[in-house]
């Protein structure tokens, strides 16, 4: 007898069919009232699927069929692990497939921001090029430049690379601890993070949130870097503390910052709007039809191990499995 999958987020009609080969699979419509649909469908689910959705106590109560939950996501703070545990459902996530895309999104927010190039775009089409370009508009170069890289997991040694190897960059870096090969690859120094704020002429923040690194980055810290320096997020949005950054942005207390993250998404408005020396993009960092496309096809194979009774590739709470397993 086939087991029940609901699909709380988009995915392709190639991946459904993969899914309903195994699987009698339910589909969420966003056209449809979305929270009968949920109580509809939960109390007999084997498996969920997507992203987006906070799932804890309140919201899972009723799953009691739940085996499994296949984030179509590296981050995992939408879901209480505590809970999961608890209940002995699976959760598995998709690392490893976006790590080159969001480091390219983290360096195009860090050019987009020296160069000014959102700003210059709407001047531009505004009709205010009237002549020679002066100081007013000028942005700052990138090469050659230190680029302190805040958490040096996978995707900010992707930045780094970039960084290091394509515009000749000195890195430095902060973390819970060394990273001796890779220090050797980029040339790389660790840093305390007073230090590394202090140094950087562009910090790019890559940690995970947790309640360790909410709010890493507030207004003493703000206070630490260069006037010329430029901020990126492309970590979670509370890994800074915004109030804290809008402040620094409008009294010029550092240069630019450019975010694909907030405390409060999605962002209908925001000082930051206001803002000229804030380029604020839509959480797209993995947003790519390559990336999105591997994503959704990691979190299948994910799902289909898991209620197939085989142990998942991406498990976030391996101890879960551990337990399901004969003594």
């Amino acid at each position: 007898m086939k087991k029940n999958v609901f699909v709380f987020s988009r995915l392709a009609p190639e991946h459904l069919q993969r899914l309903s080969q195994n699987f009698n699979v339910t589909l969420l419509d966003p056209g449809r009232d979305i929270d009968a649909q949920y109580a509809a469908a939960l109390p007999e689910a084997h498996g969920l699927i997507g992203v987006g959705r906070r799932f804890g106590r309140q919201q899972l109560e009723q799953a009691r069929r739940l085996e499994v939950l296949a984030s179509v996501s590296v981050g995992y703070d939408n879901y209480d692990l505590a809970y999961l545990d608890e209940r002995g459902i699976l959760l598995t996530n998709t690392p490893d497939v976006l790590t080159e895309t969001t480091a390219d999104l983290g360096f195009a927010l860090l050019l987009g921001a020296a160069r000014r190039v959102a700003e210059l775009d709407a001047w531009v089409k505004a009709g205010n090029w009237q002549g020679p370009i002066g100081p007013a508009l000028f942005g700052t170069d990138v090469h050659g430049k230190t680029l302190g890289i805040v958490g040096l997991g996978k995707i900010g040694a992707a930045v780094a690379r970039r960084g290091r190897f394509g515009f000749g960059m000195e890195v430095i870096y902060h973390g819970n601890g060394r990273k001796p090969e890779l220090e050797e690859e980029l040339g790389a120094r660790h840093l305390g993070l007073d230090e590394l704020l202090a140094e950087a002429d562009f910090v790019c923040v890559v940690v995970p949130l947790s309640e360790r690194t909410r709010h890493l980055i507030g207004r003493r810290e703000l206070a630490l870097m260069k006037p010329s320096a430029i901020l990126v997020n492309i970590a979670r949005g509370p890994v800074i503390d915004e109030a804290a950054l809008i402040e620094a942005l409008q009294q010029k207390r550092i240069r630019a910052a450019g975010l694909d993250v907030y405390e409060k998404e999605p962002l209908a408005s925001s000082p930051l709007f206001e803002l000229d020396n804030a380029l604020t993009l839509p959480h797209i960092g993995s947003a790519t039809d390559e990336t999105r496309r591997a994503m959704a096809e990691r979190a299948i194979d994910n799902l289909e191990r898991a209620l197939l009774g085989e142990r998942p590739r991406d498990l976030v709470n391996p101890q879960v499995w551990a337990r399901r397993q004969p003594a």
